[in-house]
């Protein structure tokens, strides 16, 4: 760890720092546990000298500033790194899914006027536009499809076959969304297997978001993108807050916009799987 970074959490704290190991935490950043002294526990995420934790940071703030579901406590941030309290694992209870659905479902009711959110974050390390918008259907294409798919033009995973696909998708997109219409939901943004924790009480911890107002159908079609969660966990969400219908034609739509962004971030092995997405609706 960098000794600049160790001083200025030991400042902040007045606290030293007698142990810090490295943890696993993710591809992204650089995680350390460090303790202290007095006995304390933290979490430490370093390694970007841009806004990623500042913005983190702030997604976490917005999520337990809902109260209905558990994040890590943000204790200091800054461009360079983000220190966090640290949460003791635990392990799954049997109504784990359960809970974890109806707190889901709880967070998505706290809502605001305009789809976006007060800065732009980052989705994994590729920027996020959260340009304020009143209207969803032009906030998701434009700041989330039209912007990955720029985006793969850039780095060269764009085929004339993905041209076209995408052309023709541009065309009917009103009609895919047509019915859906929403209040702007607090979203997790990045919800899958890997963004979430066990406690020690066994209760669900949500954690990295890449978090915005949006629709709700997005947050949960993310946490389908690598195999989905329990079945509890969406019969407990449509049970504390029912999907309008049509849910299921839509999930497609939503997930393109992480199969994109991981194309963009790991390479054009997720190609065939944007293609299919697309072709869905073709």
């Amino acid at each position: 760890m960098k000794n600049l970074i160790l001083d200025q959490i030991t400042d902040f704290l007045g606290e030293e720092i007698n142990h810090h190991s490295p943890v696993s935490g993710g591809c992204i950043a650089q995680t350390e546990v460090l303790k202290t002294n007095k006995g304390n526990i933290f979490f430490l995420k370093q390694g970007y000298s841009n806004a990623m934790f500042t913005c983190e940071a702030n997604g976490l703030h917005e999520i337990a500033k809902a109260g209905c579901i558990k994040t890590p406590k943000v204790i200091l941030a800054k461009d360079d790194f983000l220190l966090l309290k640290w949460i003791e694992k635990g392990s799954k209870t049997i109504d784990f899914f359960k809970l974890f659905g109806q707190q889901f479902a709880q967070m998505h009711q706290k809502t605001q006027k305009q789809f976006g959110f007060f800065e732009h974050n980052f989705i994994g390390a590729t920027p996020q536009v959260n340009t304020f918008e009143d209207n969803w259907a032009n906030f998701y294409f434009t700041h989330r499809l039209l912007f990955q798919y720029k985006l793969a033009e850039q780095k060269g995973y764009v085929t004339p076959s993905l041209q076209c696909a995408f052309q023709k998708l541009e065309k009917i997109y009103p009609s895919i969304l047509l019915g859906s219409e929403e209040k702007p939901a607090l979203l997790h943004g990045d919800l899958w297997g890997g963004n979430y924790m066990v406690d020690k009480k066994g209760e669900p911890v949500l954690i990295d978001p890449a978090v915005y107002y949006g629709h709700r159908e997005a947050d949960l079609a993310m946490t389908k993108l690598f195999g989905g969660f329990s079945p509890d966990f969406y019969q407990a969400y449509q049970q504390t807050n029912p999907l309008i219908d049509g849910w299921k034609y839509r999930e497609n739509i939503y997930l393109l916009y992480h199969v994109l962004n991981h194309m963009n971030l790991f390479g054009n092995s997720y190609y065939a799987q944007c293609m299919q997405l697309i072709n869905f609706y073709l």
